[in-house]
């Protein structure tokens, strides 16, 4: 096997001695600082366990276009479901994959209890009848994924010096969950590349599942790198929100995804964790010779990403999704127009 690309992190080793915590959390404070992307292993999730969800997926996009279409998210003002071939846009341009959303299951609330647009996005998922397990297998494997970022905040609070409830708010009963299964087809000649257009993530933590077929990249000081896949591990990038809360430290990073060659596809599970919609995003304080350390932009406390988490998730769902935004918000777009 290459030499990782990216720092590997053993999740296992905050159960160990005082010495491998501490070690730990010095590298996971650097891998995020440095890269905003590490892998991660050591999260207890088994391989057997994880190639369980990717043959889920594909026997979901394996389905007939009538059955996935039955699902699909246009139906949904949740934004949850399936998304055929560039239905999904990055940066102004489709991005050549097939997906299937779901975020917490939830029931959507009563038009009178609405205040707020983005107060839409709480609902049910959507679920395919010709895949009656499917809805208990991927709400158990969100949860578990949620249960890791989760472990990985407090650890991020402990690393930077920080309450160690300093996030407990914004993940009280449950953080923002938001789950896709991904296929990447092969490039046909002359085709787009773009898999996912560069980007940067919203939210707290991604986790990442891949198959053994290469494709994310990551940019760094000296270019952009591959993230191979590495049996067994996630690889973890830090989101917007992390990096504004931590004043700069933990570094949000551009990555995208190249699609595979010709004749190869590539299977993918993705896994965004963020502050409760209607919660708000703390600013740490961090100790001087942590903040002297910070390499990102500093944070404005009057920043409105600080406090609008729901609306601001909204706002990049009717970005990326505009069937469903002319479909169930085309109020807000002639309100804008």
């Amino acid at each position: 096997m290459k030499k990782p690309t990216l720092p590997v992190l053993d999740l296992s080793l905050l159960d160990g001695a005082a010495s491998e915590r501490v070690n730990f959390l010095k590298a996971l404070r650097s891998a995020a600082r440095d890269y905003g992307f590490f892998y991660l292993v050591g999260h207890g999730l088994s391989a057997a366990e994880q190639k369980g969800i990717l043959d889920l997926a594909r026997r979901f996009f394996g389905l007939t276009e009538k059955e996935k279409m039955e699902v699909q998210m246009a139906n949904s003002p949740h934004f949850r479901g399936y998304t055929k071939m560039q239905g999904e846009i990055t940066r102004g341009k489709p991005d050549m994959r097939e997906q299937f959303d779901i975020m917490n299951e939830q029931p959507a609330l009563a038009p009178s209890l609405i205040n707020e647009p983005w107060q839409r996005l709480y609902g049910p998922n959507q679920w395919p009848a010709a895949l009656p397990g499917m809805k208990a297998a991927l709400l158990d494997w969100q949860q578990r994924l949620s249960d890791i970022t989760v472990r990985l905040l407090d650890a991020f609070a402990e690393a930077l010096e920080q309450d160690p409830a300093i996030f407990a708010e914004n993940v009280a009963a449950g953080p923002y969950q938001h789950m896709k299964l991904i296929r990447y087809p092969g490039r046909a000649t002359g085709a787009s590349s773009q898999g996912v257009g560069a980007h940067k993530d919203p939210g707290y933590l991604t986790l990442v599942m891949q198959d053994g077929q290469s494709g994310l990249e990551v940019e760094t000081d000296k270019g952009w790198i591959s993230a191979e896949p590495i049996e067994g591990a996630f690889v973890v990038n830090i989101g917007e929100l992390l990096e504004l809360a931590s004043n700069g430290y933990l570094r949000a990073t551009l990555h995208r995804v190249v699609s595979p060659p010709e004749g190869v596809e590539r299977l993918s599970c993705a896994f965004f964790m963020a502050a409760r919609l209607d919660s708000r995003v703390p600013l740490l304080s961090l100790p001087p010779h942590l903040a002297g350390e910070a390499k990102g932009p500093q944070s404005d406390p009057a920043n409105p990403l600080f406090f609008e988490v729901g609306e601001n998730v909204l706002k990049g769902r009717l970005r990326s999704h505009t069937d469903v935004a002319a479909r169930h918000y085309g109020d807000l777009i002639r309100a804008s127009a």
